[in-house]
């Protein structure tokens, strides 16, 4: 039976597919992957997402930000263009915003007043939101909880503990794991994969980064590759690859607000 896959980030934006998206895309889908999430991580690569989404209507869709290792080099502007593009069509969510603690990119203050804008454009749009942690959670959830409301998304990428992870789903998050899950040192990180509820887990490449198990290490990642962790994850929760593929689709439309 052919698994019905969904990429919820993949950064097919960057210069690592200039060039080889088509091929890219067919490969994707004779791997079963139905829709992929186009990430931004500054206004260029927003433009190139919302450009992706138009070209490969229903199949491609845009999420529009400004990452926090981004933020630094922001035109005083830049915010704003993102706020324009929200409209475009085939923008589905906002980001990747959040935190990051491992580079040096950003000053902290300057990242959590992104992180705040973020989640303010997303609650004037209704959009969700797609988090980057790096290093962070803990602040990220200090941030989320001196909120008045926290919007829908995503904790891309999820790398944190079980702790961190419950904390995440109390606030109503998605978890969405990516080939670390399957790498051989990543028990604490299968745990938490193993308790995630069924109606908010999700899977992605991050392409072109975190090739998963048996590809680790080569690039560029591409979403073809994600049904490796979808295999990974199905076999930590005792499901069927295919049960968890139409499972984690299902949510990934709703967040996005697809058809389910």
């Amino acid at each position: 039976m052919t698994l019905h896959l969904f990429d919820t980030h993949a950064h097919l934006n960057t210069d690592a597919f200039d060039g080889i998206v088509d091929d890219v895309i067919t490969r994707a889908k004779e791997a079963g992957v139905v829709g992929i999430n186009v990430v931004g991580v500054d206004v260029k690569t927003s433009r190139r997402a919302c450009e992706l989404a138009a070209e490969y209507p229903d199949y491609l869709f845009a999420t529009i930000g400004i990452q926090p290792n981004s933020a630094a080099e922001a035109a005083d502007g830049d915010f704003a263009l993102i706020q324009a593009m929200v409209n475009q069509p085939g923008v589905k969510a906002i980001g990747e915003t959040g935190l990051d603690c491992y580079w040096d990119d950003t000053p902290l203050p300057m990242q959590h007043d992104y992180f705040d804008r973020h989640m303010q454009l997303c609650r004037d749009t209704g959009l969700p939101m797609v988090i980057h942690m790096r290093e962070s959670g803990d602040l990220i959830v200090d941030q989320l909880q001196r909120q008045s409301s926290v919007p829908a998304g995503i904790m891309h990428s999820f790398t944190g503990d079980i702790a961190l992870g419950k904390q995440c789903l109390e606030m109503g998050l998605h978890l969405s794991f990516a080939g670390m899950v399957t790498f051989k040192k990543s028990d604490e990180l299968r745990a938490v994969a193993a308790i995630v509820p069924d109606d908010k887990l999700l899977i992605e490449t991050d392409a072109p980064y975190l090739s998963p198990e048996p590809l680790r290490g080569k690039r560029p990642n591409e979403p073809a590759r994600v049904a490796h962790t979808l295999r990974c994850l199905a076999d930590v929760r005792g499901v069927s690859p295919e049960r968890l593929a139409a499972i984690t689709t299902d949510n990934a439309r709703r967040l996005f607000g697809l058809s389910v």
